[in-house]
């Protein structure tokens, strides 16, 4: 967490623990203190403050977007690399799931061929949660506005946050899903952006906060958290993606240059000589590999005990058996998918950070693949 989010939150947990939909005067404290992080939310977001419900998590705003928009109103389409906050729900709902190419990117071709009158939401990330791949919502929402123009776009922008600028890149969506943890707030609280005139069914009732779209009593202390991380991030976020790039750069580039059978997702030939690959299309904080002949389990036990702590596909599903849906649906195949590494660095990652990584990740490489030879 960033210090200054973690500082905020004190106050919310020790002087005034109070709910805010209470009628005292402790209780209209906490409640100028969520309408505050409302507003430096909805600036982070190019949202409305009225547009920004607060939610559990950022899975609990996906599924509130999905199943919250579809209501059994329409059909549901999705890419087959979405988070399983938003591909669960969309199998649930009988939805419609639409491939990609084997760099991550959308197939507009595919989108296009799913989309009719009887579509009533399409949800696709702003950047993926295990490669790091960015999309353009431009080119969805215009794919959109030709084949199904009276449909909903939802984007899960929660890997994204911390590196792109959801306001401009998101415009076009009418519901977007960021969740704290990411960006340096707490664990436990995120939010969903839903634009003015956006029909949603609540899928937690009772008590009616959050304008009837989300009952519960509101997490004060994480919410302040959550504003607090969110202002610092986008007023580092040029320098901490520039820096946080260079890091990355540098942990792939000597993995790849350390390891042989490297494969980099996401990335493309480099034009340029001096450079081997490009990685633009990527966020910055990701750097995922796969490593031929290694299995991920093993990987990451070998890399914890050296001071590594990484995943092999989504954090949420990190040690399941089956190799990742998201590089299933990029073509991978099994043998080399099931060595996938995902290292996630971040505003806190330190040029000491990949120096370790660079030492013990070789290592433990070559001590598998003795092993099996």
């Amino acid at each position: 967490m960033h210090p200054e989010a973690f500082e905020a939150m004190g106050e919310y947990y020790e002087g005034c623990y109070a709910n805010p939909t209470g009628a005292h005067r402790m209780a209209r404290e906490a409640r100028r203190a969520t309408d505050d992080a409302r507003d430096i939310l909805a600036e982070a977001l190019g949202a409305r403050p009225g547009e920004i419900v607060f939610c559990g998590s950022g899975t609990e705003a996906d599924n509130l977007a999905v199943f919250g928009a579809a209501a059994g109103s329409g059909a549901v389409v999705c890419s087959a690399v979405e988070h399983p906050a938003v591909l669960r729900p969309t199998e649930r709902l009988d939805g419609r799931i639409v491939g990609v190419d084997g760099d991550g990117m959308a197939d507009l071709e595919a989108l296009a061929a799913a989309l009719d009158g009887d579509v009533r939401l399409v949800s696709v990330m702003l950047a993926n949660n295990e490669t790091g791949v960015a999309w353009s919502l431009e080119e969805v929402a215009e794919v959109m506005a030709r084949h199904a123009p009276q449909a909903l776009l939802h984007t899960d922008a929660v890997q994204a946050f911390p590196w792109l600028d959801v306001a401009a890149r998101a415009g076009r969506a009418d519901l977007i899903s960021v969740s704290a943890h990411k960006f340096g707030g707490p664990k436990g609280v995120g939010a969903l952006v839903v634009r003015g005139g956006v029909g949603l069914q609540a899928q937690i009732v009772g008590g009616g906060q959050e304008a009837e779209r989300r009952s519960g009593t509101p997490n004060v202390a994480g919410i302040v958290g959550m504003a607090a991380a969110a202002a610092i991030t986008v007023a580092r976020r040029a320098e901490t993606t520039e820096r946080v790039g260079r890091l990355r750069d540098r942990l792939a580039d000597g993995l790849r240059t350390a390891i042989d059978g490297v494969v980099e997702s996401g990335v493309r030939p480099a034009s340029g000589t001096g450079v081997p690959v490009d990685r633009s299309a990527k966020v910055a904080g990701s750097c995922h590999l796969c490593f031929e002949g290694v299995e991920s389990e093993a990987l990451l036990f070998l890399a914890e005990r050296g001071g590594v702590y990484a995943s092999a596909a989504s954090s949420c599903a990190s040690g399941a058996e089956n190799p990742s849906h998201v590089l299933a649906a990029m073509g991978y195949p099994r043998s080399l998918a099931r060595g996938s590494l995902r290292l996630s660095l971040g505003a806190a990652s330190t040029d000491a950070d990949v120096h370790t990584a660079l030492n013990v990740i070789p290592q433990a490489v070559t001590q598998l693949r003795r092993a099996v030879a």
